[in-house]
């Protein structure tokens, strides 16, 4: 009986992070208009189940370290309520903190289950060391350096127009309408497809960066986007699956592969059907975003997660994400600091309320053992 609740805790727990999560690779898209919702959805949902199946041969040392070895004595670990209290504990905080619209780390919701159950089962008696080294310090770092590297990426796009100026003070552009975009500049009507501007030389010149050896840059720009885009939920589902997997590895009659194909097809169920908050929050509250602010973000979190997933780093997929936005909102001045404060505090939330309803949980499992 404990081994089925077992097995629909994980499969709650893959459901509600698909919720949260699924989305945040693609807000990018959304929030700049490069896609419309569905397409964008549709998109996540392609590109992380392909992350979640590429997770049975790329992210071996998560599947140990997520199982709890270290952190809590082995005879706990192999009990059936310690491993439904984990599961269901970071389930039910992930599941609340979507409701809501706040966008959480799966990964802090695991380990504050984690350290819940331990301390009511062992009184107190937690292994704190690898606490701190494999989790508590990935966790706290990563959005840092999110922070950094997306805003010091996106200012180096931003100056590549300028390295392309034009000598004369003004400038004289003929242009077809649908690529005139620039506000403030006179301009006249020639046709209905094409535009007479006279601008300032750096406007002048963002135009002409625009094509380069007959490519479109806009276009290209665009592609590269998506693409990276579908990179971060390649990465998220990469590095999340085996977190969440791990929770049945050391259950008795489950197969590995059968394992992560299951939690995969719950995260694509959560992210298709109850992910709309959370993807309002990424892709409209945190800050405006450009299509070269999204590129500049979703870079950054895929190269940070893949290479998290790659070294056994439990970093969080969420953090990095958002902090990534916000690193580029700070830049552009157009970072919405309320939204983000807010987003903060349920962070720092979560792994106390993880903790809490793990430990109820763990009790109430205890009963029916």
């Amino acid at each position: 009986m404990l081994t089925s609740f077992l097995f629909l805790s994980v499969c709650f727990l893959a459901y509600a992070n698909g919720a949260n999560d699924n989305f945040k690779g693609v807000a990018s898209l959304f929030g700049s208009g490069t896609l419309n919702y569905r397409l964008a959805l549709a998109w996540a949902t392609l590109t992380t189940l392909t992350g979640s199946i590429a997770a049975l041969f790329l992210a071996q040392t998560l599947l140990v370290k997520f199982s709890g070895k270290g952190l809590a004595p082995d005879e706990l670990i192999h009990t059936l309520p310690f491993m439904i209290a984990v599961a269901g504990g970071a389930g039910m905080t992930v599941i609340l903190a979507t409701r809501f619209g706040f966008p959480i780390s799966t990964t802090h919701a695991l380990l504050g289950a984690m350290a819940g159950s331990t301390l009511l089962a062992t009184s107190g008696n937690i292994n704190l060391s690898p606490l701190l080294n494999n989790f508590v310090l990935p966790l706290l770092l990563s959005p840092f350096v999110a922070l950094l590297s997306a805003g010091l990426l996106y200012r180096a796009f931003n100056m590549w127009p300028r390295h392309r100026g034009i000598d004369d003070a003004m400038c004289l552009c003929v242009e077809t309408a649908d690529t005139f975009a620039l506000a403030g500049s006179a301009n006249m009507t020639l046709s209905n497809d094409s535009v007479l501007s006279i601008d300032q030389q750096a406007a002048c010149a963002e135009r002409q960066a625009r094509v380069i050896l007959g490519v479109e840059l806009g276009r290209l720009r665009d592609s590269l986007h998506v693409c990276s885009a579908g990179a971060v939920c390649f990465a998220r589902g990469l590095n999340d699956t085996p977190k969440i997997a791990a929770l049945l590895l050391l259950a008795p009659g489950f197969d590995r592969q059968w394992i992560i194909i299951t939690v995969a097809l719950a995260m694509l169920l959560g992210g298709a059907l109850n992910s709309r908050r959370v993807a309002d929050t990424m892709s409209l509250k945190i800050t405006s975003i450009t299509d070269s602010q999204g590129l500049s973000a979703n870079l950054v979190t895929a190269l940070l997660v893949i290479f998290a997933s790659k070294f056994g780093m439990p970093v969080s997929t969420t953090h990095v994400s958002v902090s990534s936005l916000f690193g580029i909102g700070l830049v552009s001045g157009k970072a919405n600091t309320g939204v983000m404060a807010s987003i903060a505090l349920s962070w720092l939330l979560t792994l106390p309320c993880a903790a809490i309803c793990s430990a109820v949980i763990y009790y109430t499992a205890l009963t029916f053992n």
